[in-house]
């Protein structure tokens, strides 16, 4: 039912409605696994990765529309501003998602108060800014702790330390998309609650603080899950570019060219993104 309430042929033009497709899907996935799987012993331990599940269901096919299209668009194009021209629409519709998952998942991980909703993304927070001690970490930023998150790494070591995590990030997101077109939303719906984990610990788990948390992550966090977005969307499109034409056929140099323009652009954006989180973002935020 949700699939043709929030059609994705009636999102495509207009990208930023894919931000309440978003904040629908986010705030659903999150109040299920919360009144479902909160009291059973067994199951409340996976709520994380339960959340992220769901979300993935929802999603997946407004995912599989948008790479059907981009694909069919992708065979009559060549170059980097006609590539970037025939798949913008759907990137910006990627990121209008995205942010409605991040703002509707930090506002009920706060309002429901509920730890094992995020238990996994809170332990992928600690291993990446305190690798040393995680289990004294994932205590210390449980809902009964105000603390907020400091780093300890030099500049140049924390850049390095986060480009290279987001190129492990960026070769798994071009995996999933290979196998499986829409498999990549299961790396961008991940980011999404990393994320809003992240806005919650650095809100101190306040309501009115999330505008804050959000500003502060959307710095480098816009162009860094952009990145993401366009390696999906290349890798869905050599996926079924492959399936359509076959690999004898004169459209699939085509597609190959165009996919790795798309996949060289992520890159740069990449590079620029962990910049502006190492060396811009902190200047605003401490």
């Amino acid at each position: 039912m949700l699939e043709m309430i929030t059609n994705p042929g009636q999102t495509q033009k207009r990208p930023w409605k894919m931000f309440f497709v978003g904040l629908l899907y986010a705030s659903l996935s999150l109040i299920l696994v919360n009144w479902f799987f909160s009291a059973d012993p067994s199951l409340a331990g996976a709520s994380g990765m339960i959340v992220i599940a769901f979300c993935i269901m929802f999603s997946i096919p407004y995912m599989y529309f948008m790479i059907r299209e981009e694909e069919r668009e992708d065979e009559n194009i060549e170059g980097m501003l006609s590539v970037w021209e025939a798949h913008s629409d759907a990137i910006f519709a990627f990121m209008w998602l995205f942010l409605g998952f991040i703002i509707a998942f930090s506002f009920w991980f706060i309002i429901l108060q509920n730890s094992n909703l995020f238990n996994f993304q809170i332990k992928t927070f600690c291993a990446i800014n305190n690798p040393g001690n995680i289990d004294d970490c994932v205590t210390k930023f449980d809902f009964t702790s105000k603390a907020v998150a400091t780093g300890s790494m030099t500049k140049v070591g924390r850049f390095m330390a986060i480009l290279e995590n987001n190129v492990y990030v960026m070769i798994f997101t071009l995996i999933f998309s290979l196998i499986f077109g829409a498999g990549a939303i299961f790396i961008l719906a991940w980011n999404a609650s990393v994320i809003a984990a992240a806005i919650g610990i650095f809100s101190s788990y306040r309501i009115q603080n999330i505008p804050l948390g959000v500003s502060r992550y959307m710095i480098h966090g816009f162009p860094e899950i952009a990145a993401y977005f366009i390696t999906a969307l290349a890798g869905g499109i050599f996926g079924v570019g492959v399936i359509r034409n076959g690999v004898t056929n004169k459209k699939f140099l085509r597609i190959v060219e165009n996919v790795v323009v798309l996949l060289f652009i992520a890159m740069i954006i990449l590079v620029i993104a962990a910049a502006i989180e190492v060396y811009l973002t902190p200047a605003f935020f401490n």
